[in-house]
């Protein structure tokens, strides 16, 4: 209807014949989004996701002919299972016995059709994000000989290190907290940056986390973050920082402004014949004195 601000660009947008994409919740959990941005703004070092997304990690229990479990488990790995943080390939297997004896109705690949067959087979353990599931199962469906594949996905609580809200990192050198207050002003360009009670110890641990951020206290404490960087703190949230951590607040467009640059980065690598203009409207509704 044209009522608010949101609505009016979207208007606009239709009738500019403009496509608009928004992926805010799925970049705050990428590991090159929001995070990512922050974090290069203040060259942090050794990063890690603050608050890894759980229930995203599933495990695919299969059990393979002897003489494919090459070309299946290597299936798998194209299809992009077998990745655990900065490793891949990785798998687990052990040997054993199946049986199985098909119907009337069965064209099994090994055996007759109503006798009970016993193979030497390999259970092949594997994980795999869970987003990439069906590509998973349709490459071992392709690369399994079997008329019928056993198997079983089971969804694990294991901590995805490459997708989750927020990331840790280190500074190049341990900073005195006046030092890194006005390097976070200067790096942020933010007109005034909020913090909690100064506890005169030095900054080498950092967490970052855009947008409203304080449900990421005490995961940033318990991560031994000297700072957390966010936004959108309250009065009351101000005294969780306890004296265990300096709390500091950016303003929540400071925060998210780099992300438009990772976008247009992306872009820029994906599609290199494909002209990208990027905006330098200022959207921050926030004004200061």
């Amino acid at each position: 209807t044209g009522k608010s601000y949101v609505e009016r660009v979207v208007l606009r947008a239709i009738k500019n014949d403009i496509a608009i994409y928004a992926i805010h919740t799925a970049i705050d959990n990428s590991e090159k989004g929001m995070g990512k941005g922050m974090c290069d703004a203040l060259a942090l070092n050794d990063r890690e996701i603050l608050i890894p997304k759980k229930g995203s990690i599933k495990k695919l229990t299969t059990y393979i002919p002897k003489n494919e479990v090459l070309g299946v488990r290597n299936a798998l790995f194209a299809a992009g299972a077998g990745n655990i943080g900065n490793y891949d390939h990785c798998s687990f297997a052990t040997k054993g016995r199946g049986s199985f004896k098909g119907n009337e109705n069965s064209n099994p690949t090994v055996g007759e059709k109503g006798s009970l067959q016993v193979e030497k087979e390999v259970q092949l353990h594997i994980t795999f994000e869970a987003h990439r599931e069906q590509t998973i199962l349709k490459a071992l469906f392709k690369a399994h000989s079997y008329e019928e594949v056993a198997y079983e996905v089971t969804t694990l609580d294991n901590k995805n290190q490459t997708i989750g809200m927020g990331m840790t990192g280190f500074l190049e050198e341990p900073m005195d907290e006046m030092a890194f207050l006005r390097l976070v002003q200067k790096k942020f360009n933010a007109q005034g940056v909020r913090h909690s009670a100064l506890r005169e110890e030095p900054i080498n641990k950092v967490a970052v986390l855009g947008g409203s951020g304080a449900f990421a206290i005490s995961a940033a404490i318990k991560a031994g973050a000297d700072a957390l960087i966010t936004a959108d703190l309250k009065y009351h949230q101000f005294y969780q920082a306890e004296g265990k951590i300096l709390l500091v607040d950016v303003g929540h467009y400071e925060s998210e402004q780099f992300t438009k640059r990772l976008l247009t980065d992306f872009l820029r690598k994906k599609f290199s014949n494909f002209a990208i203009v990027l905006s330098d409207e200022d959207t921050n509704p926030i004004k200061y004195l």
